[in-house]
């Protein structure tokens, strides 16, 4: 059979098609990949189909297309990167093969729509609500209390998110917020709609205080599996919201954790998540209760699936695709886990890299499992908040947690983005 990857093109996802690559192998199977422009996807698949997975529409007729021509049939979908997955649903409804539904795609995608359903399901959440306009902001502000997060309504990782602490920096970064997120994500499949329906609001939310931490699951059949609990030992208080370190397995206490975990599932069936990979994401508050912040029908971004696979043994990859498959994922985690994380380095102003210090001193250490550069020397970046992803990233393990710390430390010391 043929196994069809609906993607958008992303340097930390190489990992993921490189093992995609590897189970199809392994299976019998052919890897499909439809991607918009592709270049290092070809190394990975069997067929690759130029398609913008932005544009639904296009996506199924190009799969059409393609079934058309193919001689094994086309009997899993799945997707590793937020974007491409409602034009994933759409392709699966079409097929008629197992995915989650399109409204449900939307609404993983839609924060407002994601909050509405929290709220339905019970989930513990912040205080939320919208505003087209600073005066609308201000008058929710009133209403939840500051201080408050400004966030776009699409997803949009941690781009354009902001702090706000008073009523003056409302004032003054609301129209930042607007005007800087929604032209940077039209190119999201339901960007039409979303303006259709939204105008030009953007969330308002409580500040949550508390350790950040992000859950990683598989459901199978309507049942959450939790694989994977890292925390975000940085403290991340604003005003701008990006992640630099993640370390597993949590050490949150055991009750913590439990409640992690039916929460977790309570939210999946909230906003309607019945099958595949799930990353969740909660601020833990000081009575130890989690409230979520939002969730997504993927993989954890970049480098979260090896960080698995290092600290459990569980390959939620492989866990992806026999679901899609229809086969019984393995989810039997390893009796301890490995201390793991990774470390997601950010240049430290925008403009042209000029060079990038320490790289073959951070691939000398013995703990260090993968440094991958996303840019090179020449690259323009940019800086938060009109930037969402890191400028590369280092997978590391140890024997023990305070070993772990201490290579943290090691690695954020040696690694240096130097602009012009």
């Amino acid at each position: 059979m043929s196994i069809l990857l609906l993607h958008k093109s992303n340097a930390s996802r190489r990992g993921h098609l490189a093992k995609a690559a590897e189970y199809a192998k392994e299976n019998g199977d052919r890897l499909l990949v439809a991607v918009r422009n592709p270049t290092w996807e070809k190394d990975f698949a069997d067929v690759v189909v130029s398609v913008d997975t932005s544009d639904i529409e296009a996506t199924v007729a190009a799969v059409r297309a393609l079934a058309a021509t193919e001689q094994e049939p086309i009997r899993a979908v799945a997707a590793f990167v937020g974007h491409s997955v409602p034009a994933a649903a759409a392709v699966a409804a079409d097929l008629g093969l197992p995915f989650i539904g399109e409204q449900v795609a939307r609404t993983v995608r839609d924060k407002y729509a994601m909050r509405e359903a929290f709220a339905s399901g019970n989930v513990p959440q912040p205080a939320y609500g919208l505003a087209r306009t600073p005066d609308e902001a201000v008058a929710q502000a009133a209403r939840i209390g500051f201080p408050l997060v400004l966030k776009p309504l699409i997803d949009n990782d941690s781009g354009y998110f902001r702090r706000v602490d008073d009523i003056a920096e409302l004032i003054e970064h609301f129209p930042v917020v607007q005007h800087g997120a929604w032209p940077r994500i039209a190119d999201n499949p339901l960007y039409a709609w979303m303006v259709a329906t939204y105008d030009s609001a953007i969330l308002l939310e409580e500040y949550l205080p508390g350790a950040e931490i992000s859950v990683e699951s598989i459901v199978v059949d309507g049942r959450a599996h939790v694989v994977a609990i890292h925390d975000k030992p940085l403290p991340m208080e604003g005003p701008y919201f990006f992640d630099v370190h993640y370390a597993t397995p949590s050490r949150l206490p055991a009750k913590v954790q439990e409640r992690i975990v039916e929460v977790t599932a309570a939210s999946h069936r909230a906003v309607g998540i019945e099958t595949g990979a799930v990353h969740t994401e909660f601020r833990i508050q000081s009575d130890g209760t989690p409230k979520i912040l939002e969730t997504a029908a993927r993989l954890g971004g970049g480098p979260v699936y090896q960080s698995v696979l290092l600290s459990t043994g569980v390959d939620m990859v492989a866990a992806v695709l026999d679901v899609a498959s229809g086969r019984t994922p393995d989810l039997t985690p390893e009796l301890e886990p490995t201390p793991a994380g990774f470390y997601l380095f950010f240049a430290e102003k925008a403009g042209r890299i000029s060079g990038i210090s320490g790289v073959e001193e951070v691939r000398r250490n013995p703990r260090v499992h993968e440094l991958s550069l996303y840019r090179q020397v020449g690259d323009f970046v940019d800086v938060p908040p009109r930037v969402w992803q890191s400028h590369g990233h280092v997978i590391f393990a140890a024997d023990s947690d305070a070993e772990l710390v201490e290579t943290f430390d090691e690695l954020v010391k040696s690694i240096r983005i130097e602009i012009e």
